[in-house]
């Protein structure tokens, strides 16, 4: 493996056309208007969270996705923060996910006082399992007289489900919707990753009831820091933007707020940034998929396995995804590459073995755990041609 490592570290310095210098993760792609409309931004003194970018952000991302209204926020924890409570999720209810995310994902439920119940992936998609699911709710939960289902173990109402759709490859949320109309669970996709992801044509984070993106620095667009909640229902979509305006009533000049709201409005400078992204979004996708196609033909006859796009998916690739064959391996990965200058890292910590989730309820982890043992992220960010 060692031979095969060497050669994975040369090809990774190949497709960046770096000789010696530090390959990251992923980098942002300022390569359109960002600077043009920055100034713009700047010139009008709109620079907060009013302003003429902030409303054509919102639009361009209801019109790419294909969801009737946006609301743009701070971060996509913001987002998914905020549309747990649009869900009406409350201290006490469970909120069933995945235990493979990014912490955002858990932190969110638990801000709600929501607790988090974590069900098993499929390996072939990275996401929450349709079928486990299935499964926990079918055998571990009971209908209600109020038409909702109460874990038989803890007694709490299952409010609502958050699959995540991992490293940008779609899970099977259409299975997973279905699921959750039939035991009476509001779904909220956490679609942090996966702008410009495709399942059965239709895009990410639009599924459920209400989807939640990321545009942090290191996503497929940035905006710098920010995020959007997308929703077909307008009266969520209306609350949403209430709500993160500090509830503040529309008057004049008086400030009157009608409830605990929340300062997650997304500033105008940022989508500035956000508009001249996704005006290139088509671009920047194709561009990750080439090299995801190029990395896939590199290890097609090796050892490692390189992770594709799921069955009727068509994946932005956020993170390319390698397969070792166990976590000796993985581990030896990791250290020979950050020792020569390429990033790689493991997948996330599984959030039940966090301290502060050891406690909350789990149901099947084999193929959460054999991921975690063996999967490492490869250097993703576009490339210069």
């Amino acid at each position: 493996m060692e031979e095969l490592f060497g050669k994975t570290i040369a090809y990774i310095r190949e497709l960046y056309n770096s000789k010696d210098e530090f390959i990251p993760l992923h980098t942002p792609s300022f390569n359109g208007n960002e600077k043009k409309y920055l100034n713009e931004c700047i010139d009008s003194t709109f620079v907060s969270s009013v302003g003429q970018y902030v409303d054509k952000f919102e639009q361009m991302m209801a019109n790419y996705t294909g969801a009737q209204y946006a609301v743009g926020v701070i971060n996509g924890t913001a987002a998914l923060h905020i549309a747990l409570l649009l869900a009406n999720v409350r201290s006490n209810d469970e909120v069933i996910t995945q235990p493979v995310s990014f912490i955002a994902t858990t932190n969110a439920i638990k801000y709600t006082g929501a607790q988090p119940v974590f069900v098993d992936i499929d390996l072939d998609t990275l996401g929450l399992s349709a079928e486990k699911l299935e499964s926990f709710l079918r055998n571990q939960t009971l209908k209600g007289k109020d038409g909702y289902r109460y874990n038989k173990k803890t007694k709490k109402r299952v409010k609502a489900c958050v699959p995540m759709h991992t490293y940008g490859h779609p899970c099977k949320i259409d299975e997973i919707k279905s699921i959750c109309k039939n035991y009476n669970l509001t779904l909220i996709e956490d679609a942090a990753e996966s702008i410009g992801s495709f399942y059965k044509e239709k895009h990410t984070g639009t599924f459920g009831e209400m989807g939640v993106f990321s545009f942090n620095g290191n996503k497929t667009i940035t905006t710098g820091g920010g995020g959007m909640l997308v929703t077909n229902d307008a009266s969520l979509a209306k609350k949403a933007k209430h709500l993160t305006t500090q509830a503040k009533t529309a008057h004049p000049w008086e400030y009157n707020h009608d409830e605990v709201g929340y300062n997650y409005r997304l500033i105008n400078i940022c989508a500035a940034l956000g508009v001249a992204q996704l005006e290139n979004i088509d671009e920047i996708v194709e561009n990750k998929r080439q090299t995801a196609e190029l990395y896939s033909n590199f290890f097609k006859h090796s050892d490692i396995t390189f992770f594709s796009e799921p069955i009727q998916a068509k994946s932005n690739y956020w993170l390319n995804l390698l397969l070792l064959q166990n976590k000796q391996q993985r581990d030896d990965f990791l250290k020979i590459t950050n020792e020569n200058g390429i990033m790689t890292r493991p997948v996330w910590t599984l959030h039940y073995k966090l301290p502060m989730f050891k406690e909350n309820e789990k149901y099947f982890t084999e193929n959460s755990e054999l991921l975690e043992k063996i999967a490492v992220n490869i250097p993703s960010s576009i490339r210069r041609k």
